[in-house]
């Protein structure tokens, strides 16, 4: 099961590759929950992508489009 730290790792890659593009979602976070469940295996941690107005998702949207191109 991935600790606190290595999902914080894995946002901080993901909001500098956003970065990259010009992106930014504000309320990008590890999601701490996963790690008070008790499951069997043990969940994966998740990265909470947020809320972000209309204007990002339709920059994100077209940055996957743009990728999917290549």
């Amino acid at each position: 099961m991935p600790t606190p730290y290595d999902a914080t790792l894995c946002l901080e890659e993901l909001r500098t590759a956003l970065a990259l593009h010009g992106l930014t979602l504000p309320s990008l976070r590890v999601d701490l929950t996963t790690f008070a469940a008790a499951y069997d295996p043990p969940a994966a941690a998740l990265i909470t992508l947020g809320n972000c107005n209309t204007a990002t998702a339709r920059e994100l949207a077209a940055l996957l489009r743009k990728a999917a191109e290549r």
